[in-house]
This record gives structure tokens, C-alpha cells and sequence, in this order.
């Protein structure tokens, strides 16, 4: 389904390129240069992100940020391929998808943001000391099909032995958005949940959380600024400064603690309980879900590529240089 989708936004994007070219940069309000960031959804997963906003990181670089929650990897990569944002914040499969289809203009991953799936497994049931091969003949309600929560969930259960296909009864025809619903009303055993879901079921008694899929699949880049190599070339100071406000912000949240991350970022979350953001916050910082820089290594690009192949969404290995620059985030930590 999102590769469909990603193929009617590049015969889009090719339409619009004629339209698009020549047309100057929009700047902000008092002379600051207007840079529009599409993220995938809106998450205490990316807290660095609203960290570099509330803080005015990228003021001090002299950019001003307009933030769009996009609602998909197949939306958010439609966006920035059809120059509806200039920046997506979202997996770098998308990209990976992108380039699969033979895009001329290559979309380029460039500043890191989280380096460990957000999921964790769920139990309907109390259990006093989990083994995954519990799953075995259980219903688990998983993510949607050919995205990075879905591959790393079956990436981890084939590590430990698990056929999805086969030793389970797999469900993945639920929006992304009606997930916990479904599980509140009965339908799984298990569930894969994002925060701050899983522990909203925990606190509510509708579930525990027994593990985690971001420790159990490993470094990988799993949530990424990206853009078009058109707009690099084009705004390569704007890249930069962009970066550099990401770094300083990556940095801020690694040098405090859940309570003060959670102070900064809970405008972004209106309805969120501050002892439930408190808990998330720590629970990711805990497994070393932010990442600590914004470079994308190319052990994590290979555990990626890795993660894909064993869920069959790959018909290549694209080389860490084809689809990364870490230029700036070397220069953004210098």
C-alpha cells in the first residue's frame, strides 16, 4: 500500500517540478528563514524535536520552524515529494521505499532523531516472568504491513523463534489510529503499542508491558529528517543550521531528566497526563531510544536494511552513501 501511494507522489512530484523550480526561499517572521517540517505523528518519542522548537534552537540559528503532523509514512513522504513540506520527520524505510521506485530526486537522510523502534509488547494477561515463546498459538494485534513498526515486531519475533505467519494469529488490518481501540475492546492476546498508549493500559489495568521491541531489534535508524537532494543543494546552509539545532537539543534532553524533558515538551501534549509523559520519557531514555547525535551510522543503516529484508520489503540493499548525509551532523557536533 505505501509504495502505491509513494509511486502516485513521485508522478505528482515530476508534474510539479516544473512549478516549483526557480521559486525563492519563504522567509519567517522577523527576517528568520521558514523551514516546514512534516513529522509522521505527533509523539513523546520525538521529544528532542519539540525540545529544539520550546527552547528556540532554531531561532538561534536563524530559522523559523513550521510544524505540520502529517499522519502516515505514506502521507508524510507525499508531502515532502510533492514540496508540501521541505523537511520529513519520519522512518527511513520511506526512503529506502522512495528510491526502490526509481525517484530522480533522491530523498536523502540526514539528521537522526530516534535510533530504536517505540514499540512494546503488550499482555493482555499479568505475567510474572514473560518468555516470548507465550506467544505461541496467541492472537497478536500488530502495526500495518510494510512499515518500521511492523518489520522490527517480526524481525524480533524471528529472532526468538517465532513464525508470524504460522505460530500465531497475526492481525494487521487495523488503522494505525483505532490499534489500541481494538485491543481495549477485546480483540488480541497481545498488542503492539507505542507510548504513551501502553502505559495509559497499564495504569488503566488493561495490559502490562512485558517487552520491548526497540532493545529486542537494536540500533537502527528508525525516525530521520530527511529531504530532497534538490532542496540540499540548494539550501545547504539551511540544512545546516537545522542540524545544528537538532544536535543542541539532542544534547539538552541527554543532560536532563525525565521530569525537566517532560516540562518542555508537554505544550506539544495537552491531554497527556504529566506523570504518564514523565514515565515515557524515562522509559526511552532508559532503553537509549533518542539518539545521542544526529549522524546515521552504517551499522544502524545496515540493521535496517537487515530488518526490511527479513520482512520481504526489499528488492535491493541501497549503500549508506546513497541514501545518507551525515556531512552535516559531523559538522554539527565539531
Amino acid at each position: 500500500m505505501i509504495r502505491r501511494l509513494l509511486m502516485s507522489a513521485l508522478i505528482i512530484a515530476g508534474l510539479m517540478t516544473a512549478l516549483l523550480e526557480g521559486c525563492g526561499k519563504d522567509n519567517g517572521e522577523e527576517g528568520l528563514v521558514k523551514v516546514r517540517v512534516g513529522e509522521v505523528t505527533r509523539s513523546l518519542f520525538y521529544a528532542p524535536e519539540y525540545v529544539a522548537i520550546a527552547k528556540d534552537l532554531f531561532k538561534e540559528e536563524g530559522l523559523q520552524v513550521e510544524l505540520t503532523t502529517t499522519f502516515g509514512g505514506d502521507k508524510t513522504m507525499t508531502a515532502l515529494l510533492t514540496g508540501g513540506i521541505d523537511i520529513a520527520l519520519v522512518g527511513s524505510e520511506t526512503s529506502i521505499y522512495v528510491y526502490q521506485q526509481g525517484a530522480e530526486d533522491t530523498v536523502i537522510n540526514f539528521a537522526q532523531l530516534t535510533q530504536t523502534d517505540g514499540t512494546f509488547l503488550v499482555s493482555r494477561e499479568a505475567v510474572d516472568a514473560f518468555h516470548w515463546d507465550q506467544l505461541q498459538g496467541s492472537v497478536f494485534l500488530g502495526q500495518r504491513k510494510g512499515g518500521m513498526p511492523q518489520m522490527a515486531g517480526e524481525f524480533t519475533l524471528k529472532r526468538h523463534g517465532i513464525d508470524p505467519q504460522k505460530d500465531l494469529e497475526l492481525i494487521q488490518n487495523i488503522e494505525f489510529a483505532n490499534i489500541p481501540a481494538a485491543f481495549a475492546s477485546g480483540t488480541g492476546d497481545y498488542v503492539q503499542l507505542f507510548e504513551p498508549q501502553a502505559s495509559i493500559f497499564e495504569q488503566e489495568g488493561k495490559g502490562q508491558v512485558v517487552a520491548s521491541f526497540g532493545v529486542e531489534s537494536g540500533h537502527l535508524p528508525y525516525t530521520v529528517f530527511m529531504t530532497k537532494q534538490s532542496y540540499i543543494d540548494a539550501n545547504k546552509e539551511t540544512t545546516q543550521k537545522f542540524t545544528n539545532a537538532i544536535y543542541k537539543a539532542q544534547k539538552w534532553v541527554e543532560e536532563h531528566n525525565a521530569e525537566e524533558i517532560a516540562d518542555v515538551v508537554l505544550p506539544f501534549f495537552k491531554d497527556t497526563d504529566r506523570a504518564i509523559a514523565i514515565k515515557v520519557i524515562d522509559r526511552y531514555k532508559q532503553q537509549g531510544s533518542y539518539a545521542s547525535d544526529p549522524a546515521v551510522d552504517e551499522e544502524e543503516w545496515n540493521n535496517l536494511l537487515d530488518v526490511m529484508t527479513t520482512a520481504g520489503e526489499l528488492t535491493s540493499r541501497p549503500a549508506h552513501e546513497e541514501l545518507v548525509d551525515n556531512s552535516f551532523a559531523e559538522q554539527a557536533a565539531d
